[in-house]
């Protein structure tokens, strides 16, 4: 009777034994485990000036503006272009010259730039400026002259510039060339990176 009070307390004493010695062993050892880490995010700074909160230079912050008050922005501008100010003075109605293009961030500023198109009554474009958009207000960075522009941002933030290219005898539908442009923002202006022709069909 006494031998069978003693066994199950001694095959208790065996488990534990053997269970200590798995904690040491490559069992269910625990002690000196590397805590989870939590992996750093890798912040990288696309701003131009130096100090520049990283969140800010990376994510635009949206301000609006009217294509009214791009329109006044423009013709103050002294470098504005002599055709565009022509276009633009003759313009009573904002949305029959001006048509809001792709916004984008080529600058890698705080605050994001749009595409802003010149055309006439019928759509036909005859140029674009780049207008950023600041709390004081637009500002006028960069123009281009040229027809059929069709303007948008590649995936390494440049401005990709597409143009029709006419011939004397070309229809007004067809260019027989399409120029493909790149330009880039280098921290100072825009300055043409290529310029590819394509001939139509």
């Amino acid at each position: 009777m006494r031998a069978r009070q003693l066994l199950p307390a001694a095959l208790a004493l065996i488990v534990l034994a053997v269970l200590a010695g798995c904690a040491n062993g490559s069992g269910l050892r625990v002690e000196g485990a590397e805590p989870a880490s939590t992996p750093t995010p890798s912040v990288t700074t696309h701003g131009f000036a130096p100090g520049k909160n990283d969140r800010t230079a990376t994510t635009p912050v949206p301000v609006t503006a009217s294509l009214a008050q791009i329109r006044l922005k423009l013709l103050a501008d002294k470098k504005l272009e002599p055709f565009f100010r022509t276009v633009l003075t003759r313009c009573s109605v904002v949305e029959r010259c001006l048509t809001r293009g792709p916004t984008v961030n080529v600058m890698r500023s705080e605050h994001p730039q749009i595409v802003v198109i010149i055309h006439t009554l019928d759509d036909f474009v005859y140029g674009a400026v780049l207008m950023a958009i600041e709390p004081s207000g637009p500002r006028p960075v960069w123009s281009l002259r040229g027809e059929r522009l069709k303007i948008n941002a590649s995936q390494q933030g440049d401005l990709v510039v597409e143009s029709g290219i006419f011939a004397v005898d070309d229809k007004p539908c067809c260019p027989s060339v399409t120029r493909v442009e790149v330009y880039r923002w280098n921290g100072r202006q825009m300055i043409k990176l290529s310029s590819q022709d394509q001939k139509g069909d």
